[in-house]
């Protein structure tokens, strides 16, 4: 099992909720995060004043998925969050090793 986590632009995540259910992919935790990357903030004027907006609001999709399907769910997410501008965003994959569904008690694959 594979983790992905993305963090897209806040606007962009219906269109990644739509692209990544209609590809078959169920189940998703949805976080509000800040950070920054290359564009290190941005700057931004207030009743005449200028300053800087240091950490960008983003949104963290996190997403587990059986190892076969990772190529579309990255496929999916990289065309659904994309604009082309700096400030898109990252994939990350990391390996599970393990899950348990709480109510149930079901494991692994089952547990997805």
């Amino acid at each position: 099992m594979k983790k992905i986590e993305a963090i897209i632009r806040p606007f962009k995540l219906d269109e990644v909720k739509i692209a990544l259910v209609n590809a078959g992919i169920v189940g998703m935790t949805v976080s509000e995060v800040r950070g920054f990357g290359r564009q290190r903030g941005q700057t931004e004027r207030y009743r005449g004043s200028e300053y800087t907006v240091e950490f960008l609001q983003k949104l963290k999709v996190e997403i587990v998925v059986e190892d076969n399907q990772v190529d579309l769910v990255v496929e999916k997410i990289l065309s659904a969050a994309r604009t082309g501008e700096i400030g898109d965003g990252k994939i990350f994959i990391s390996t599970v090793e393990a899950a348990v569904r709480i109510r149930t008690g079901e494991e692994n694959q089952e547990a997805i």
